[in-house]
């Protein structure tokens, strides 16, 4: 019996050593593939780098007012945008704005956006705009809070709301036309920096 009690112990053992290899193998598979499925939109180098157009309300006939500006600091650089957002003549906007339909995002189904951000404390918005959403005032948002110190933020396009009802209730990242970092929506002091994003 102690024979026999011996060989099932044995047994186990060897069951669950193999078990925890297989978990380790499965988990780190995972982790790679994961770590492949992102797509760099912008990390200002020469390889991945977007052409960012900077407009404010003005061109609806608001008063607000910025600059956005391609900066260095300690060898890193970051894109800029500062301003003064104001409400007025029903304005309320700054923001820089890139298109990605040059992207080839048919390839995967990416979930979110992966932003590194430091700024004034203040929030802002990410504003993407899809081949269904054809008027200025069409788009999907979502809001993120700032800090002084470089953060990396994480968001699911689950979390983004549409602008209107009569746009269609989600998207993929297949279906993204353009993609703006916004100061928005009431009278402050924007100063935001932006150093990578991309697709996760």
């Amino acid at each position: 019996m102690s024979f026999l009690k011996l060989n099932y112990i044995h047994y186990l053992l060897i069951a669950f050593v193999l078990s925890v290899f297989i978990f380790l193998y499965i988990t780190i598979n995972n982790s790679e593939e994961a770590i492949g499925e992102t797509m760099i939109i912008d990390n200002l180098t020469t390889e991945s780098n977007q052409r960012w157009v900077f407009f404010t309300d003005r061109v609806m006939g608001g008063v607000s007012s910025g600059s956005l500006k391609l900066v260095e600091e300690e060898g890193d650089k970051f894109y800029k945008m500062t301003g003064d957002v104001s409400t007025k003549n029903n304005g309320g906007f700054i923001q820089f704005r890139a298109d990605l339909r040059g992207l080839n995002l048919n390839e995967n189904d990416y979930e979110g956006l992966r932003l590194l951000v430091r700024g004034n404390g203040e929030n802002y918005n990410i504003h993407i705009r899809t081949g269904m959403t054809f008027m200025p005032w069409q788009y999907y948002s979502v809001e993120f809070k700032t800090s002084p110190n470089w953060n990396e933020i994480i968001i699911p396009f689950s979390n983004f709301k549409r602008s209107n009802f009569y746009q269609p209730r989600g998207f993929k990242s297949k279906d993204i036309a353009t993609l703006g970092i916004v100061a928005y929506g009431r009278d402050y002091e924007a100063d935001i920096d932006l150093a990578k994003i991309e697709f996760y």
